[in-house]
């Protein structure tokens, strides 16, 4: 009888331990917003609204899952962060962008999510436009294909096209500050004033 008791509490303990373990795996983590401002690419940008709202959609979708999928890691956080700045700097309004850059800094994990396109086949989207912006003489098309071609290494290194194209990027001095992106100075605004303040 005494042996049946010591099972019970302990298959009770057991499972109060996994309750706390799940508990914890819903803990609020490190994520800094980025500061957007009115954006970095104007109507000039040698792309469409309709285009740009799409590759902010999947960009946005791609880090949604590979935060999910690593439980909100720190390499992933980091990348999400640069990554989402890209996003809402293509299209400030992207519905997916904006609720996930919310979430994010509330400590909410994304839901796993079927994208239009897996990482790889997205990665060889942004390297063909990229190099494409890249031939053009217009600032804004040159930062973003430089974007577009640092990114599309990053989801795909396994792509040697993707790599060298970044590389030859680095060789030359033209890899990104993604702070340009991340953490935009806006002129005349208090630290308070800033968008994305936390209060």
């Amino acid at each position: 009888m005494m042996r049946m008791w010591q099972v019970v509490i302990g298959l009770f303990f057991c499972g109060l331990g996994c309750c706390l373990a799940a508990e914890g795996d819903g803990a609020k983590f490190a994520y800094k917003a980025p500061v957007i401002g009115p954006g970095l690419f104007s109507d000039e940008l040698g792309m469409m609204d309709k285009e740009r709202e799409e590759y902010a959609l999947n960009i946005a979708n791609y880090v949604g899952n590979r935060i999910a999928e690593s439980k909100g890691s720190a390499e992933s956080l980091t990348q999400g962060r640069r990554l989402i700045a890209l996003s809402l700097h293509l299209s400030p309004r992207n519905r997916k962008a904006v609720v996930m850059n919310y979430q994010l800094e509330k400590g909410i994990l994304p839901q796993i999510v079927d994208g239009d396109y897996s990482a790889e086949v997205l990665a060889r989207l942004l390297l063909t436009r990229g190099q494409l912006l890249l031939k053009q003489a217009n600032e804004q098309d040159q930062l973003l294909g430089r974007c577009f071609v640092e990114v599309a290494a990053e989801m795909d290194p396994r792509n040697e096209d993707s790599v060298y194209a970044s590389e030859l990027l680095r060789l030359d001095n033209k890899k990104i500050s993604w702070q340009l992106l991340t953490d935009v100075k806006i002129e005349g605004l208090t630290e308070e004033e800033k968008p994305n303040k936390k209060p």
